[in-house]
């Protein structure tokens, strides 16, 4: 059987991958703190016919060989880690990161996710959690009583309210914020939430705004880095890539028609 069969087939197959990781980018364009994913893609192995520098003569080698690949895989799927826009949003505990940084929040099992995405809430207790309920690390606790239009989060992240009672604003917490060596690395878990792994290194933990750190924007929320514009080109590079290979198989199923055809008379 012909090779282009499967290498094509390769071809629509990474194209299809593409497409889906496209489709994703696009389906969380209004998700607070997302990031792009980009598809990488890498050649497979190739049949070596003839190789390079096999001798011709007493005085000369073959300049190049002669090699065929055999189509493409899916290398990589990366986390592109740039700044979303910053949207005002007027909500005391909305709280954007402008550079570098996560927030962490205590999962349900003791570990310990982290997120761009600072859209908080409290609960009855006063303690600020996440949309998902879990709970901001270090944990920030609102005293009873307080204030909640003095709520005030400074760019280094101090937390400060007024309670009745009292003219003098009190600080009620300090957020820290956590960077990686290398935040692609990451493993996406949903919920807007990044575990660790061994690539992305140990979190780093720092005050914002000091020591390479990003800053705490107090009622902004970072708003997804996928523009719709650049997604939508990328979608018709990838469904005219996947034409040409469906086009590729119809080529070769055409030749081994004519091959089969062929008869003595």
């Amino acid at each position: 059987m012909m090779r282009s069969l499967w290498t094509a087939a390769s071809g629509m197959i990474g194209q299809q991958f593409n497409i889906d990781t496209i489709s994703n980018n696009l389906s969380n364009v209004n998700t607070t703190g997302f990031k792009q994913t980009r598809a990488e893609f890498e050649d497979l192995l190739y049949q070596t016919i003839r190789t390079a520098g096999t001798p011709a003569t007493e005085l000369t080698v073959v300049p190049t060989g002669v090699q065929v690949g055999h189509g493409v895989k899916a290398a990589a799927t990366q986390k592109i880690f740039t700044q979303g826009s910053l949207q005002a949003t007027g909500n005391v505990y909305d709280v954007a990161i402008h550079g570098e940084g996560f927030f962490s929040v205590r999962l349900i099992d003791g570990s310990l996710g982290y997120t761009r995405d600072g859209s908080f809430k409290i609960d009855s207790t006063g303690q600020m959690l996440n949309s998902n309920g879990y709970r901001l690390m270090p944990e920030i606790i609102m005293p009873e009583g307080f204030i909640r239009e003095t709520l005030t989060v400074t760019q280094d992240g101090r937390v400060t309210v007024k309670v009745p009672g009292n003219d003098d604003p009190i600080q009620v917490g300090q957020i820290e914020i956590y960077r990686f060596i290398n935040p692609a690395g990451l493993n996406s878990i949903g919920e807007n939430l990044f575990k660790v792994t061994n690539a992305s290194g140990d979190p780093i933990a720092g005050r914002p705004a000091y020591d390479g750190m990003g800053s705490l924007i107090h009622q902004f929320l970072e708003m997804s880095n996928v523009y719709v514009v650049k997604e939508m080109v990328n979608m018709i590079v990838a469904q005219r890539a996947y034409e040409l290979n469906s086009k590729a198989i119809q080529t070769t199923d055409n030749m081994l028609g004519i091959a089969t055809s062929l008869k003595r008379s």
